[in-house]
């Protein structure tokens, strides 16, 4: 049998395909685009959802693609299996309603046994199919597989709740019985095993599932689709005879390397296992763009790295190393993902960071739970403990647990989902995963009338409604340029002599038309009419403006920043544009305004731009930059902005210098590792000051406050006064930001020091006015209240009226913010300050005491001062 590399079978799958007519699909990020189901792109046909669900209809019907893969679900199999792991590729071919069961069983048989491609033994090969999906097993007859190599199983169906399903047909390699005394019942009953290896899963989606129904009653589906999907690294396994997939060049050289830095050679160690699987995986999701972090995907990463770190330590290593892996997985890698090496010093950096942030914590939070431990009486550790270790140590409650289990220990999961439902839900939190074959709205993909966009030359066209959906109409030809790319809609009018129609909104339907949303009622009258259809002119400079810039300013943050910088979302509108991208160091204010300069440095000069259709590939090679999350065909649209060609469908200005100004709003983290700009453009910039509206809003409460301050003195006879002029000229800039918070942390020290003197003034004349405490008197013993004076000043009279006593007692009570404030001195051996006030404050809701000689206490409830006072003078008087 063929001895083939893992990177020799990716490209005999893809090239065998691509001989079949199929359109080869590069893997698509690993951090899906637009779809909140997906927490990580978990599957090869999960990257073909949208020509699935129809949102996107092919060019080409036939694809085939390997593409990158997370899953995380059973992470505590890594290592203890053969083939489990959290990044994997997976190999598929596809069909959107062309060929069917025939050629995709015809394919797998010819790339499988011919000579040419894998040439596996047909042996060795053993096919199961759905039990009542007798085609299938005909099929497979008909090209020449023994009827004792035909396994039927009831698994053998596919499907996710109402929608597209069908039988599928998997395909196994027998390993021999050096792999386990399996037979081949253990593939019928779906048994996991090491002889048998399932290689391929081919899904015949031909059926629409519907509630009610039973699986022989499903309609068939109009258009019938293949989707497979084969594992690479279980190819390998079979090919280079290895005993697990680790054993493999995918894995081996990654391994290899750890048992250098360890110093332990690899016996199939589990830990060795676990920590090649995990730098494989952060090292590919940090590459797609995934960052580091408490949420969401970027809590799955850290998870991963802290328990590689964990089993490091248990090989003796007690330094970060998994930075020194990197370089490893990026050359077994980049013949596929050339792009690593771009990144490839940015990964080393984020991964070095938080081993050295987890190394910090790594021993004390051991100690920790060991302690937990030695103070538990059962076998079960406390929910809140584990909370404290994540929350206080890093570990996150699956590392908690797997520490755990080893010691024979279980941890209480529901006590410590309570306190974490009190923070932000987290990665772990279950997501919905929902069918890549959706419901398909058979309304839109049955509609193929032509529709011209044209906006990219006029804004004003005659044109007519040729078709109306509750949702919106379509025109043949429309200038409204529709949501994508990050810019939004154009808005404007569609009208003739007898109605008029308002734009609120335009988004692209499946077949490419563009539906535009009417503010007015609409109805099938409408279909057929010829209306002029206009686009707000103004609104649309403005979107180009900020759209212009936007380019601008992203060539400018790669140049400052690095090349590792990448887009990860924008909005561009008439109003403003917003920009996230991900850095992994901070950014001061005078970097921000150095970016700021530089982008108003290109619009200077005048440039006309210009656009031109390329190949995808000629324009990659001219450094075009493609847009975050957007598919782009095999011929695109290019937008030369001088300084940076970028492949964008969007519009932009004519003239670079059109853009005018550019000002920077705001700056900061959205996420780990992940920054967002807003900025403003042309006029826009204009009212930045005012669109600064919650550092405008804390200026105007700290003057409100200073108000308040000076008002209440002046009801007290006290004059205050505070300067508030602020003579700064705008100057269209983030500088005027920095300003604002400047200004506003000098009027909140300036109102500190204004409440400082109004305390300090109330305070002397407090101590000219010993009389106001000395009007209760009873010879040598002095029980006074008064108001609105604090514990400071109360203390500092009675410390002065007691040296005025030969042998006598003070009791003083005030209240003071709400509250009740009591302070007591004695030089009388018989009388006891701290009991006397510790009774005192019991009465007032409050607690308190001191010595026989000086005691002080605090009450809530100030209704009962004069009562405690009276409980004072029955026990001194």
């Amino acid at each position: 049998m063929k001895r083939l590399k893992g990177h020799e079978i990716r490209e005999i799958w893809l090239n065998f395909f691509k001989d079949k007519n199929h359109k080869i699909e590069e893997s698509a990020s690993l951090i899906p685009n637009n779809d909140p189901t997906l927490l990580w792109m978990n599957s090869g046909v999960a990257a073909m959802k949208a020509y699935f669900d129809g949102r996107i209809v092919p060019k080409n019907p036939r694809m085939v693609n390997v593409q990158k893969c997370i899953r995380t679900n059973d992470i505590e199999n890594v290592g203890n299996t053969a083939r489990h792991h959290t990044f994997f590729e997976m190999m598929g071919n596809f069909s959107i309603g062309d060929y069917f069961r025939d050629e995709a069983i015809e394919y797998a048989y010819e790339i499988l046994t011919s000579p040419k491609y894998f040439d596996f033994p047909l042996e060795k090969l053993y096919f199961t199919y759905y039990p009542t999906d007798i085609d299938t097993y005909n099929k497979w007859l008909e090209i020449g597989i023994e009827a004792d190599h035909l396994i039927s199983s009831e698994n053998n169906f596919w499907e996710i709740g109402t929608g597209p399903c069908g039988p599928c047909t998997e395909i196994f390699f027998d390993r021999g019985p050096e792999f386990g005394d399996f037979t081949t019942e253990s593939i019928k009953k779906d048994i996991e095993n090491d002889r048998y290896v399932e290689l391929w899963n081919i899904v015949l989606s031909q059926y629409n599932a519907k509630e009610n129904l039973t699986r022989e009653e499903y309609p068939e589906l109009p258009n019938k689709n293949i989707d497979t999907g084969a594992g690479l690294e279980r190819f390998a396994s079979v090919f280079q005879n290895a005993k697990t997939n680790f054993e493999t060049d995918l894995f081996l050289p990654i391994i290899e390397k750890f048992a250098d830095i360890s110093g332990i050679e690899y016996k199939g160690q589990k830990s060795f296992k676990i920590i090649a699987d995990h730098i494989r995986t952060i090292t590919m999701a940090l590459n797609d763009g995934a960052m580091i972090s408490n949420e969401g995907r970027g809590y799955v990463i850290r998870r991963l790295l802290r328990r590689a770190v964990k089993h490091g330590k248990q090989n003796g290593i007690t330094r970060p190393f998994l930075s020194e892996l990197v370089t490893v997985v990026i050359d077994l890698m980049k013949p596929s993902y050339p792009d690593l090496l771009d990144r490839q010093d940015m990964i080393k950096k984020i991964i070095h960071s938080e081993e050295i942030k987890f190394l910090e914590t790594l021993q004390s939070g051991e100690e920790k739970l060991k302690d937990m431990i030695n103070q538990t009486q059962s076998h079960m550790i406390k929910g809140e403990d584990a909370f404290i270790l994540y929350d206080t140590y890093g570990f996150p409650l699956e590392l908690t647990e797997e520490y755990a289990e080893e010691l024979g220990y279980k941890v209480d999961v529901k006590a410590f989902e309570v306190e974490m439902s009190k923070q932000k839900e987290r990665a772990r939190s279950a997501r919905t995963e929902t069918s890549s074959l959706a419901s398909q709205n058979q309304d839109y993909l049955n509609f193929t009338d032509e529709s011209i966009f044209v906006g990219y030359e006029k804004l004003s066209q005659l044109a007519k409604i040729i078709k109306v959906f509750p949702e919106g109409i379509v025109l043949d030809k429309t200038p409204f340029y529709a949501t994508s790319g990050g810019q939004l809609a154009d808005k404007g009018i569609i009208y003739n002599d007898d109605i008029t129609l308002h734009v609120i909104d335009v988004n692209k339907l499946p077949n490419g038309q563009f539906i535009h949303m009417i503010k007015e009622d609409i109805n099938q009258s409408l279909e057929g009419k010829e209306m002029t259809a206009k686009v707000d002119q103004v609104n649309r400079e403005f979107t180009e403006y900020h759209h212009s810039a936007t380019h601008l300013l992203f060539k400018v943050l790669r140049d400052r920043l690095g090349s590792h910088v990448s887009q990860q979302g924008s909005q561009v509108s008439s109003e403003s544009l917003r920009f996230d991208f991900n850095h992994y160091e901070s950014i001061d204010d005078s970097l921000i305004l150095e970016i700021e300069k530089d982008v108003n440095d290109m619009i200077q000069d005048s440039y006309k731009t210009s656009t031109s259709i390329l190949s995808i590939d000629q324009a990659k090679e001219k450094g075009a930059i493609a847009e975050f999350g957007e598919k782009y065909s095999d011929k695109v649209r290019t937008v030369d902005l001088k300084y940076t060609l970028d492949l964008c469908g969007g519009t932009h200005v004519k003239d670079i210098s059109d853009i005018g100004r550019f000002a920077i709003k705001s700056l900061y983290s959205i996420g780990s590792g992940i920054y967002r700009i807003e900025a403003l453009v042309n006029d826009r910039v204009d009212n930045l000051v005012d669109e600064l509206k919650g550092l405008n809003e804390d200026i105007e409460n700290v003057k409100r406050k200073a108000h308040r301050i000076i008002d209440e003195a002046k009801e007290e006879g006290i004059v205050l006064s505070i300067d508030f002029s602020d003579n700064y000229k705008a100057k269209g800039s983030y500088q005027d930001v920095i300003h604002q918070r400047d200004l506003l942390k000098i009027y909140q020290n300036q109102v500190k020091n204004l409440e400082k003197e109004y305390q300090r003034i109330k305070e002397e004349k407090a101590m000219q006015s010993l009389s106001d405490f000395t009007k209760d008197t009873y010879g040598q013993k002095i029980i006074s209240i008064v108001n609105d004076v604090n514990g400071g000043v109360l203390k500092q009279v009675a410390d002065d009226l007691i040296d005025t006593l030969d042998k006598g007692f003070v009791f003083l009570a005030s209240i003071y913010n709400e509250k009740v404030i009591f302070v007591a001195k004695s030089n009388d051996p018989n009388i006891d300050a701290g009991r006397i006030v510790k009774e005192a404050a019991i009465i007032c809701q409050g607690n308190g005491g001191g010595r026989k000689d000086f005691a002080q206490a605090g009450g809530k409830d100030t209704e009962r001062v004069q009562e405690a006072i009276d409980k004072v003078k029955d026990l001194v008087l």
